[in-house]
């Protein structure tokens, strides 16, 4: 795997959610407050990155996975975790890569507004996963199997531009100004094809807003 910590690294293949289309989840923690004159009251507040990261080294743990590494675009501590208290990044996303029984294994999420949020989630759909084996209707292998055939989007600006995720600006414009170039119509190219590059710079630019 040549995922890095920090930044993100986003599976290829995986459709990302539209920025203005990201929520505000409902993962939570429970609170229990004592006032002064002894009532008691219980109540929610948001995760944060480092409760989120207990849930999923929980069910990771569980899972039986091995060679567990987290990328997102929160900065990272000294064990390569990401910080807890950072200010929010404007790609929330989370991917974590690992080992399952020698394979090499990823889930990733980016539906919600928090990085503490995307890692939850992806938590609880490790749970959800070790119930298909449990339950005895599916295989976890069918699953994965399921993920591996997910086809590229025009939304893997990348991809399209063939670039990698992490180019930097002046790499993927100097590429998008070859392939139009390349399929420009005056040369006899196909308009969808220009549609899908064009599609995929503007994807590109929205990420460096």
């Amino acid at each position: 795997m040549n995922a890095t910590r920090h930044p993100l690294s986003w599976p290829a293949g995986w459709k990302r959610t539209d920025r203005h289309a990201r929520r505000r989840a409902e993962f939570s923690k429970s609170i229990k407050t004592t006032w002064r004159d002894g009532t008691v009251r219980n109540g929610t507040r948001s995760l944060t990155v480092a409760e989120a990261l207990t849930r999923l080294g929980g069910e990771l743990s569980r899972l039986g996975a091995t060679d567990e590494l987290l990328s997102s675009n929160l900065a990272v501590r000294l064990d390569g975790l990401p910080r807890s208290g950072e200010a929010e990044p404007s790609d929330p996303g989370a991917a974590v890569y690992f080992k399952l029984k020698g394979k090499d294994r990823c889930l990733a999420c980016d539906r919600w507004d928090r990085v503490a949020d995307n890692i939850a989630a992806i938590a609880q759909h490790i749970d959800a996963l070790r119930r298909i084996d449990r339950y005895g209707v599916g295989t976890m292998e069918q699953a994965f199997a399921g993920y591996a055939a997910l086809p590229p989007t025009h939304e893997d600006w990348w991809l399209v531009l063939g670039v990698s995720p992490r180019a930097d600006a002046a790499t993927v414009k100097e590429a998008y100004r070859t392939l139009l170039m390349t399929h420009h119509l005056h040369r006899g190219g196909d308009p969808e094809v220009m549609a899908k590059i064009n599609r995929a710079y503007q994807t590109f630019e929205a990420t460096q807003a």
